[in-house]
């Protein structure tokens, strides 16, 4: 996704004191992000980057041997990679300026990614620079957009850990977004991408009922406090990936609930689905719509998700379709899918059993028959 560079030594990252002869690194990036002056930062380019939704990532290129970034409020892990090749990632970082050396010199790409999820708060990064005498460069564009919205499935919840009990912070640890099935499609497909998913949440009803804002009535927002609705006329995926389900059904309903029966649910849960997709399509009229779903729940999930589909190409709507994953170990964290299960889904998406459509100009299909 960016330009060719130099072969580079392993990069390190070091907390700094704020060089003076710092210049700001143009930069490309992916997720939803509240963008607002920082005019003590001018070396950076003077803005702060806020974001919550996970899967956001910052890149930039140049040539040289050393390159900077600022971080703000970051109650995260970031992964950090030159050319490519990574450096040991940061957690919880303080907030302030990092360098990244060890670098030879030449052309370089340099990109952050926020692994972890942020329903707590959101957290701010402050962009790149580099020193006077280094040199800016371009950015290779891409073409493609692919959004994914889900829950934990698609945060890669707890992802990196190999059993199923995850206690003190674990789970947090081991949530690594990068190695979920969105980006690893996007990243096979070299495509720029957004993750507009929160662990929890459901159509209609998060787990086990918890009070909380379901994903549809986020999903509007910049950030999660829903101040201010998101609208980047530039974000327009061809394709957008769905799974949403397994937090309406996977429990049993509670007393005191809002549906007394599960009829009930299934039908609040298909109104409220085709009414979000309904406005998906609006917003996204020549986009293709993937609705996916795992068998949980004694295949409950996979019904439902199934004729939500069926009503909306009712309604006249030809380029959604529906696929069935099953065979997940679900081996990781509190019985969410394992990086073996992460793989498997995105070659499930990438590459479905019948010929349809393909995606862009690519020979490879992303999204099953119709």
């Amino acid at each position: 996704m960016l330009i060719p560079s130099a072969h580079a030594a392993t990069p390190a990252v070091h907390k700094v004191t704020v060089p003076s002869d710092l210049r700001p690194l143009p930069m490309s990036s992916g997720g939803r992000m509240l963008v607002t002056p920082a005019p003590s930062a001018a070396g950076f380019g003077g803005n702060d980057y806020t974001a919550q939704w996970p899967g956001t990532y910052f890149r930039a290129a140049f040539s040289g041997s050393t390159v900077f970034f600022r971080v703000g409020k970051s109650d995260e892990i970031l992964h950090i990679l030159v050319d490519d090749e990574a450096a040991p990632p940061l957690v919880k970082p303080e907030p302030g300026v990092y360098e990244v050396d060890g670098l030879s010199g030449g052309s370089h790409t340099v990109a952050v990614f926020v692994a972890t999820e942020s329903q707590d708060g959101p957290n701010t990064f402050g962009g790149f620079a580099i020193p006077a005498g280094e040199k800016v460069l371009a950015v290779q564009p891409v073409r493609r957009q692919i959004e994914f919205i889900g829950d934990s499935h698609t945060v890669g919840y707890g992802v990196l850990s190999s059993k199923h009990e995850c206690p003190n912070g674990q789970v947090w640890s081991n949530t690594d977004d990068t190695s979920a099935f969105g980006p690893i499609i996007a990243r096979h497909y070299h495509a720029d991408y957004q993750v507009n998913a929160i662990s929890g949440r459901g159509i209609v009803r998060n787990y086990n009922g918890f009070p909380a804002d379901t994903l549809p009535e986020a999903y509007p927002y910049l950030l999660l406090d829903k101040k201010k609705q998101y609208n980047d006329p530039a974000w327009k995926p061809s394709v957008i990936v769905i799974a949403l389900g397994t937090n309406d059904f996977s429990t049993p309903l509670n007393p005191g609930e809002h549906w007394k029966t599960r009829g009930e649910l299934h039908a609040d849960y298909e109104s409220t689905y085709v009414h979000f997709l309904a406005d998906l399509r609006t917003h996204n009229p020549k986009a293709d719509i993937v609705v996916w779903a795992t068998d949980m729940a004694d295949g409950e999930i996979s019904t439902e998700a199934h004729k939500v589909v069926q009503q909306r190409r009712q309604q006249g709507d030809t380029q959604i379709t529906f696929l069935d994953i099953g065979g997940l170990s679900f081996g990781a964290c509190d019985w969410h899918p394992s990086l073996p299960d992460e793989k498997l889904i995105a070659d499930r998406l990438i590459m479905p059993s019948t010929p349809v459509p393909t995606f862009g100009s690519s020979a490879e299909p992303l999204v099953p028959r119709r």
